[in-house]
């Protein structure tokens, strides 16, 4: 989905601040609120947004041990692999790749000793072959999509909005919160 400018500084807006309203927002973008409550909308119908819920750090949840495993699986046991990763709930993410192995999964653990078991967990089934396992030291980049969004929409290189440099907000993981989530009131209509 193309996106343009004021895409990207609404984007931008709800990264930095999640639970603000849809007529705040107009105003600080300097649009009507039927244009900001539209491009919403319209970002999420097109899947730019995918939620808002809270971003949740698994370490405050007492999982600070992060790793990355790949998988190779035997041959047509997919499926069944998938549905037994989903079943454990240290596998935060899992993705079919290309080149060495079959599935990326990224995991958490409680401690080094509690990553064992969790990995004990993931290959203890039949359809894994092999598995190879990267604990993770530092997260000096995370996950961040707003360098991306400005790029979509032809703005790489700004900074932030209202010329702010993009800080802890440019995570994009999706907004927390959300005060822009509530639907719209109807329309009203001209005679």
């Amino acid at each position: 989905m193309a996106i343009d400018e004021l895409d990207a500084r609404l984007l931008e807006l709800l990264a930095q601040e999640p639970r603000i309203g849809v007529l705040e927002a107009s105003r600080r973008l300097g649009v009507a609120r039927g244009t900001a409550q539209a491009r919403l909308e319209k970002l999420r119908t097109g899947g730019v947004i995918r939620g808002f819920g809270p971003d949740v750090d698994p370490a405050a949840l007492g999982f600070p041990v992060t790793a990355f495993a790949t998988l190779e699986i035997k041959q047509g046991q997919g499926e069944e692999v998938r549905r037994h990763l989903s079943g454990v709930p240290e596998v935060l993410e899992l993705h079919t790749i290309t080149g060495e192995g079959d599935m990326l999964c990224r995991l958490v653990a409680r401690s080094n000793a509690d990553l064992q078991r969790v990995i004990d967990r993931v290959v203890g089934f039949d359809g894994i072959l092999r598995s190879a396992t990267a604990i993770v030291m530092e997260n000096p980049v995370p996950l961040r999509v707003m360098p991306l969004v400005r790029h979509a929409a032809g703005t790489a290189g700004t900074a932030g909005m209202e010329g702010k440099p993009a800080g802890p907000a440019d995570s994009g993981r999706g907004p927390g919160g959300g005060g822009l989530n509530r639907p719209a009131p109807p329309a009203r209509r001209r005679a």
